[in-house]
């Protein structure tokens, strides 16, 4: 029998070592390239019934668990982007920033989580289940399917100070300037507030504007009259101002357009939805989701191309994020 030698042992390995080299470079160009259509492939094939499955259950124990992730998610990309930091929980991070406070649907992103680190250990981000989650929700309450490009990689901070969002009083100028500091435009913006559809508010955040706008002691005078005395029903000014309104009166928690249609008759709740039909650019966006000004938009599949592109807003690759064991809490 002939000896091992050294060269032997080098003969040997050296194969190995370029096998593993090579592994270990396709895996590290995988985590840097940028989110797309079937990122997982056989290392979790089946990451997308596992998030609609989890999305299911939870859309018809409660189904305010809609406007709930879908506003997470829009949270989430608008603050460092769609990283799963809004999912982080600390004492300061974005979850106890006051526009975050009311937010819902933690835990069912983190049950997704829990079945998707028993199939696919290590494997899926945060973000993606999120991004996942709220495509899902929408197609639950009658809305487009879209394909949701995957790969992002979830983010290590989150900071409440860093939230600074679109708000409810804000003017057509501010939101376009909000928007558009993420690369989104004002079509865009249109129709992902249009996502209102199937949303709620708190009475705290629109109420004044029912009863005494702008200290002038008369309801927004941009409101239709016959509307005014249904919301201050709904939130009594000296009422519970958690109490929740739907922002699409008369369709509340289905996917459609008369959440436009409202705000055409002088229905919208917030201040920052109605100004979208008083301000003439996003008027006539509106026009044209709804069917009254050529060239016509469809709702559906441009809602769809907006949320799609609203998540891929700064996405972390590589060294800038990590695929994290629990929803809450970085490795």
């Amino acid at each position: 029998m002939g000896r091992v030698t050294n060269s032997n042992h080098r003969c040997v390995l050296l194969p190995l070592f370029i096998v593993l080299s090579a592994t270990a470079t396709a895996q590290a160009n995988l985590f840097l390239q940028r989110p797309r259509i079937g990122y997982y492939g056989s290392a979790c094939w089946n990451v997308e019934s596992i998030v609609r499955s989890v999305v299911r259950s939870s859309y018809f124990a409660n189904p305010a668990n809609a406007p709930g992730i879908l506003r997470m998610h829009f949270h989430d990309c608008f603050v460092r982007g769609c990283d799963g930091s809004v999912l982080l929980d600390g004492p300061n991070s974005e979850r106890t920033a006051i526009p975050n406070l009311s937010l819902r649907g933690f835990n069912v992103i983190e049950e997704a989580k829990t079945q998707l680190e028993i199939a696919c250990p290590r494997t899926v981000s945060c973000a993606d289940i999120l991004a996942l989650a709220a495509r899902d929700f929408v197609v639950l309450t009658g809305g487009p399917w879209w394909p949701v490009p995957l790969g992002r990689l979830d983010g290590r901070v989150s900071l409440a100070s860093d939230v600074d969002l679109p708000g409810p009083t804000d003017s057509v100028a501010v939101q376009k300037q909000s928007f558009a500091a993420k690369n989104l435009n004002t079509q865009d913006l249109v129709v992902l507030a249009a996502g209102h559809t199937i949303g709620t508010a708190g009475c705290g955040v629109f109420r004044n504007r029912f009863f005494d706008n702008n200290n002038t002691g008369s309801p927004d005078p941009t409101i239709n009259p016959s509307f005014v005395p249904q919301i201050q029903a709904q939130c009594p000014l000296n009422g519970n101002a958690a109490a929740r309104v739907a922002l699409d009166t008369g369709s509340e928690g289905q996917f459609d357009t008369s959440y436009l249609n409202n705000l055409r008759f002088g229905r919208g709740v917030l201040e920052s939805d109605q100004v979208l039909w008083t301000n003439p650019e996003t008027r006539a966006i509106v026009e044209r989701l709804l069917g009254l000004q050529f060239p016509f938009l469809l709702f559906r599949p441009e809602f769809a191309r907006s949320m799609s592109k609203m998540s891929l807003i700064e996405v972390k690759t590589g060294l800038d994020g990590e695929i994290r064991r629990v929803c809450s809490a970085v490795n």
